[in-house]
């Protein structure tokens, strides 16, 4: 059976992805069997066969059940779409028409790497919207709407959930039901580090899934895959003999990889040969990830420890273990008495063109994640702003302060909701653009 991720198991690695020395060995994937269920989720049509074209094969081939969901249908890439059809329109339905060739092409792969059709579905959610969804919508009449194909539901006839709206409480339900009909004993998802907005969001979603069924299905091991990253993976192309290194950026974390056997390589490889719409656009770049492996890592929480008072704040530090800085800051989280503290040291100070961004989302296992405050605080010269979701909020007791170029904030626990746990990002801007390829992290409030 597909083995649990051990504890301890990783080194502190930063938010703001901080470079190590040094690249870890890489541990063996859990070897599978026939009592394994497999769940694959794939932020895009291709995700699924890039990077787990491999534990596919060997899943099935060990006797596992193996099932595959794809977030969205990969609708908003108009680029690909332009190259492979060769033909410019911005008409509703052409969008959503690529959304059923790519979720075709999955369909293919699938099938010829061992995936039964029944296996494969499709949730048919917004194409670079989920994260605007997690941080705003909820709790709404209005739902959002997709950028290309400008709808505000599920619009494919064989999704999960055909009509659902483009909101929070649809795409939790969504993940909550595949979770309680297919119990997986494993699960391979996108990367709290990977560049795509979507990559990250299906992480989140997947994150409060698992917290509202705590007692309900038994605890899956959780395998995350990376696919954008700055300059990585290099070179580029096809480089079947290469092998698949951690970026510098998260060498700091334990990693898991899956050796793969030249018949795994070789179908891995005509696998992704079938995403002809994506191939077209960009040839080399989904078969940079046929090679002689394939990685899995995760961040371990974040556990915040409550101090009492000011003289005995107990910081916890979101960089490498030796405290260096990356990217022109380094981040410290503390809980002292009923505050959230947040510590970011830059480089520079902060001006009238260089500031932060920094998301919390908590979870309170006692209240409806749909409730909870999910705040995004803009950092700058003058002070910050709080948004809750999409609205400017004023919150009383929220506070920030700076010693040189370091900043200091301080957030009431209340105003997050009193949470278990507190999903956490911090990022640099230069004036509304962010500068840092910024990771999620989960805080554990102990």
């Amino acid at each position: 059976m597909i083995g649990r991720i051990s504890r301890p198991f990783f080194l502190a690695a930063g938010v703001f992805l901080c470079c190590c020395p040094a690249l870890l060995a890489q541990q063996a994937l859990p070897e599978f069997s026939g009592h394994d269920r497999v769940l694959i989720l794939a932020p895009h049509p291709d995700d699924e066969s890039i990077a787990t074209g491999g534990v596919i094969q060997r899943a099935v081939k060990a006797g596992a059940e193996v099932k595959v969901v794809c977030f969205t249908n990969g609708d908003n890439n108009e680029f690909s779409f332009i190259v492979y059809e060769k033909r410019i329109t911005f008409r509703k339905g052409i969008f959503l028409h690529m959304g059923m060739v790519r979720a075709a092409e999955t369909m293919e792969a699938m099938r010829f790497l061992g995936v039964k059709k029944s296996d494969v579905n499709y949730m048919g959610y917004p194409d670079f919207g989920t994260m605007e969804i997690l941080g705003k919508y909820w709790n709404t009449s209005k739902p959002y709407r997709s950028w290309l194909p400008r709808v505000r539901k599920v619009s494919y006839q064989d999704a999960l959930s055909i009509g659902a709206p483009y909101v929070g409480e649809s795409i939790l339900s969504d993940l909550k039901t595949v979770l309680t009909a297919f119990k997986p004993t494993g699960i391979f998802v996108s990367h709290p580090a990977d560049l795509n907005r979507d990559h990250q969001s299906l992480y989140l979603f997947l994150r409060v899934a698992l917290w509202d069924l705590e007692g309900a299905i038994e605890k899956p091991a959780i395998y995350p895959y990376l696919i954008h990253g700055i300059g990585w993976p290099r070179p580029r192309g096809r480089r079947p003999k290469l092998s698949l290194k951690p970026p510098k950026t998260l060498a700091g974390l334990s990693w898991y990889q899956l050796l793969l056997t030249e018949e795994e390589l070789s179908n891995k490889q005509k696998a992704i040969g079938m995403y002809k719409s994506q191939i077209a656009y960009n040839p080399p770049y989904l078969y940079t990830f046929a090679r002689a492996n394939e990685l899995f890592g995760d961040f371990e929480h974040v556990d915040i420890h409550r101090s009492l008072d000011e003289g005995d704040i107990e910081w916890q530090s979101v960089g490498s273990g030796n405290g260096a800085q990356a990217n022109g800051a380094f981040l410290q989280y503390a809980v002292v008495d009923k505050d959230l503290r947040i510590k970011v040291a830059l480089r520079k100070k902060i001006d009238k063109n260089i500031g932060l961004y920094i998301n919390l989302l908590g979870y309170n296992k006692k209240k409806g994640f749909a409730a909870m405050p999910k705040l995004a605080i803009t950092v700058g010269r003058r002070g910050m702003r709080i948004k809750d979701k999409k609205d400017v909020v004023f919150i009383k007791d929220a506070r920030l302060t700076f010693q040189g170029s370091t900043a200091y904030i301080s957030i009431p626990l209340a105003s997050l909701g009193d949470p278990d746990y507190i999903m956490a990002r911090a990022r640099r801007r230069f004036f509304r653009v962010p500068l840092d390829a910024a990771a999620w992290r989960i805080l554990k409030v102990r």
